[in-house]
């Protein structure tokens, strides 16, 4: 793929998903900041696969939930780098338990980790970008922002607002040439579902019309699509990313 931009900043990205990302896109040529809050032995892990492959990649520690330390980050990057061209909003929790028993505070712990600090990245990614007229956004949801399910009304709530606040982003940032695309997950095989039981798994399977998890590469090749020059004309999309559930 070609990247007409220099460096990355992905949240969340010293594990799962978020570390395949980071590896994808230093495989690719960029500068990767490697995002933690509590992962720094993993974060530093992910930079030194990154390096010896030849590629560039510095580590970041900082809670996304905590505006005042997301924006102090996005300083550093700048000042080093001069500026950031991408931005990729992976970090995020879940905290389930069915409505009835949910607690506000368990509400909006969820909404804070995953749809504010989302926010708070979109935002500050855009005063940064459009000095240059330049970049792009990719904001990692998830299927069950697009399904909901049973006891994850906080999680679906959030992932549900990063779809649309992308769109309103986009819509905001069309003529800085800015992009924001938001991606969905379906169920993605990571260190979580490896502990799953076979029996549990094959049910699992049995609900996507590809008969398989996904595997977290493609979920970052998919982001690198829509960061990279081969979207230039994508803004404001979903790009599902499930084996065809959900194909409504």
């Amino acid at each position: 793929m070609k990247f007409s931009g220099t460096n990355v900043l992905v949240t969340g990205s010293s594990r799962g998903i978020g570390a395949q990302i980071a590896k994808t896109l230093g495989g690719f040529g960029l500068k990767v900041w490697i995002n933690y809050r509590s992962g720094a032995k993993e974060a530093d892990a992910v930079k030194d696969e990154i390096q010896a492959a030849g590629g560039s990649a510095a580590v970041i520690g900082f809670d996304v939930s905590d505006e005042a330390a997301f924006i102090d980050a996005l300083k550093l990057i700048k000042e080093s780098d001069g500026g950031l061209s991408y931005l990729v909003n992976n970090a995020g929790i879940t905290n389930d338990k069915l409505a009835l028993r949910m607690k506000t505070d368990d509400f909006m712990s969820v909404i804070n980790a995953n749809l504010t600090s989302c926010f708070i990245g979109c935002r500050e990614a855009m005063k940064i970008m459009r000095k240059n007229k330049f970049g792009s956004v990719v904001n990692i949801s998830s299927i069950i922002g697009e399904t909901g399910n049973a006891g994850q009304t906080n999680y679906a709530a959030s992932k549900g607002g990063v779809i649309a606040m992308t769109k309103s982003f986009a819509l905001e940032a069309a003529t800085s040439s800015i992009r924001y695309n938001s991606l969905t997950p379906g169920f993605i095989s990571t260190e979580m579902t490896e502990v799953l039981s076979e029996e549990i798994k094959d049910s699992i399977n049995a609900k996507i019309p590809m008969n398989r998890m996904g595997q977290a590469r493609e979920v970052a090749e998919a982001t690198a699509f829509l960061l990279s020059d081969y979207s230039s004309y994508i803004t404001g999309e979903t790009l599902k990313v499930n084996g065809g559930m959900n194909m409504a």
